[in-house]
């Protein structure tokens, strides 16, 4: 099977071989792992699973090495130990198409069965998403384990801070969130987004650069832009030029109003609001969240955690090219979203712009 420009497959004995051989060699598990073209998470989990402890001849102390044929014989008992009776039973396809899109596509097992849905692919045998996480559990795939799946069931809870002079002054700045109408509460009309920053958020990273993010609260899509800095100013440029990208007149159509988070760089209301094109008319409508309350922008700190997924906390994102970037707003964007019955937001997208007329 091929993903991602590797080949998904399960390791041979001659595989395990060639591993001791480049291993003995020097090689490190991603270049082991491009010369058997398979992921990288494959080549670890194999040096696990082959692992032994044994004399180093030179040091007289106790090392850990690879042994194919431990590695065989680990392999061919898990083999056993699945047994007959599992639903999934002697469906290969499915079970190399799960394990691959899960490792490849870095999605959960209700994602899985979405793609599977986009792609029109058909098994001989059906699962459901609880039974995956099963047989994930209990370690009966031979791919993957818990550690490849996404953080899931984990929700940030909301709490209370007193407010300080500043966060006053951010609240004052714009229209709080209590103002919005029911249409853009209820998610029922297009057109009104949540937007924040996503920054290195640790120590040791003293970069400024940061990544502006919307997203669109009926059909999840998701925009993300690279910014040099979270000033005011800096954000307030980074619309300029989306709108110029959009035109003047259909960015009032697309973006009839945002939720920002009550941060400082999202402080000049008015110039937000005001556009770059005709500076005598508004562009959109902005609101702000309440101080310390993320999860009044649900959708916006989801697609947030999807982009911690691959840039996690710590990442010099004066470093991230801006095609990193565009690659992960495309997987987000074609990721498969149950509330949706599978479909991307992508997808959803492109019919709401088809509904009022932008595009064909």
């Amino acid at each position: 099977m091929q993903t991602g420009g590797r080949t998904f497959k399960h390791l041979t004995k001659n595989d395990r071989l060639r591993i001791e051989k480049w291993q003995r060699r020097g090689l490190k598990p991603p270049q082991i792992a491009e010369k058997l073209r398979v992921h990288v998470s494959t080549i670890y989990r194999e040096l696990k699973r082959g692992e032994y402890e044994r004399l180093d001849g030179a040091t007289w102390e106790m090392a850990t090495a690879y042994s194919p044929d431990i590695a065989e014989a680990r392999y061919q008992e898990h083999l056993r130990e699945k047994g007959p009776d599992l639903k999934i039973g002697k469906d290969h396809e499915l079970a190399n198409y799960i394990e691959a899109t899960i490792v490849e596509k870095e999605c959960s097992p209700a994602a899985v069965l979405g793609y599977a849905m986009m792609e029109g692919r058909t098994f001989e045998t059906s699962v459901s998403v609880t039974t995956i996480y099963s047989y994930i559990k209990k370690g009966l795939f031979l791919q993957i384990t818990q550690v490849d799946l996404p953080r899931h069931g984990k929700h940030k809870q909301g709490y209370k801070k007193v407010k300080t002079k500043d966060d006053q002054a951010r609240a004052s700045a714009g229209d709080s969130i209590e103002q919005r109408p029911p249409e853009v509460e209820s998610r029922e009309e297009f057109g009104h987004w949540e937007g924040d920053t996503v920054y290195s958020g640790k120590g040791k990273c003293k970069t400024t650069s940061a990544l502006l993010t919307l997203n669109e609260r009926k059909t999840r899509k998701d925009i993300i832009i690279g910014i040099p800095n979270r000033k005011a100013e800096t954000v307030v440029k980074a619309l300029d030029a989306l709108e110029r990208k959009c035109g003047a007149k259909r960015f009032r159509v697309i973006f009839k109003s945002i939720t920002f988070d009550n941060g400082s760089e999202f402080s000049a209301a008015e110039e937000l609001e005001r556009s770059a094109v005709n500076k005598t008319i508004p562009r959109t409508k902005v609101y702000f969240c309440h101080p310390y309350s993320s999860w009044e922008r649900g959708s916006n700190e989801n697609a947030n955690s999807m982009i911690r997924r691959r840039h996690p906390k710590g990442t010099d994102f004066s470093k991230v090219s801006a095609a990193e970037i565009a690659a992960t707003e495309e997987w987000i964007n074609n990721y498969p979203r149950k509330i949706f019955g599978y479909k991307s937001s992508e997808v959803m997208f492109r019919e709401c712009l088809r509904e009022i007329g932008v595009i064909a």
